[in-house]
């Protein structure tokens, strides 16, 4: 993510209060920084993390829905009182569409029992031991075959739903890598996600890596970043071997684009026709 902060100074009160960026796109996450316990914006609140310096800071996500527009971020003190305020403005993403050809056995695909409440309660997972530091590093070298965000027809069927992660092009067996430091919370082989890791790197920020043909790190361990926690593969709901790797802030899905440098996937040549 950039670190060119833009300064506000708060009306309200002596000091400042910072936000990056001020003007996000819906699936973005806003680093926030000031002298407050929590910060807020349209009805979500986050809590503010003792930092380095002496102002505390926080990460605030825009989720895919949010209506653009302007929306107050709005600095909390002890008291629960607004201490201060910053003007955001939430830009339109355009994600694309995408269409994915899914067979019979794929669309009949279950969930194991409890999975989808595992996978739910990992994402909002918030410790306050921060162990993540930027920049980040891609989970395997491969370029990317779905990026973040794009709507989701099935058979050229609108699901209604969106690609909350990022998919990689990758060969069964290559390892997968942890993008940042943390602790592994998940690490289970499921029907619908398949192989499954889900790292808390700290103060409301998850990652998860789905679809591995194996695991390479038992739950509660520490893992430095671009240790190797998996292998790529295609269990669960996937049509070929990727790996699916998602970021959430406090449970939001965030776009992991604001924190790696990832290209995508040439599309492939069409052979010229022939002239007549």
């Amino acid at each position: 993510m950039r670190l060119l902060f833009v300064l506000v100074l708060a009306s309200t009160v002596a000091g400042a209060y910072t936000v990056d960026p001020v003007a996000p796109r819906c699936g973005d996450v806003i680093q926030v920084r000031g002298d407050a316990v929590a910060a807020r914006m349209n009805g979500r609140t986050v809590p503010l993390f003792a930092g380095s310096g002496p102002a505390r800071v926080g990460l605030m996500p825009v989720p895919l829905e949010e209506k653009p527009g302007k929306y107050p971020l709005e600095f909390l003190g002890t008291d629960g009182r607004v201490a201060g305020t910053v003007q955001i403005t939430v830009r339109e993403p355009h994600y694309p569409k995408q269409n994915i050809v899914i067979g019979k056995e794929k669309k009949e695909l279950r969930p194991s029992p409890g999975e989808t409440e595992t996978v739910q309660a990992f994402r909002e997972t918030v410790s306050a031991t921060r162990y993540w530091k930027e920049p980040f590093v891609l989970p395997v070298r491969g370029c990317m075959t779905s990026p973040f965000g794009v709507a989701r027809l099935h058979n050229g069927q609108p699901t209604g739903s969106y690609h909350r992660g990022l998919d990689q092009r990758g060969a069964t067996g290559t390892p997968v890598r942890a993008t940042a430091a943390g602790v592994v919370k998940v690490a289970r082989m499921f029907n619908l996600h398949g192989g499954t890791i889900g790292i808390d790197h700290g103060q409301g920020l998850t990652s998860m890596y789905l679809h591995l043909s194996k695991l390479a790190a038992e739950e509660g361990a520490h893992v430095e970043k671009g240790a190797v926690i998996g292998y790529v593969g295609t269990t669960g709901f996937s049509t070929a071997p990727h790996l699916h790797w998602a970021l959430y802030a406090h449970g939001v899905s965030v776009s992991p684009l604001q924190w790696v440098q990832l290209k995508p996937c040439a599309a492939p040549v069409r052979g010229k026709k022939k002239s007549r």
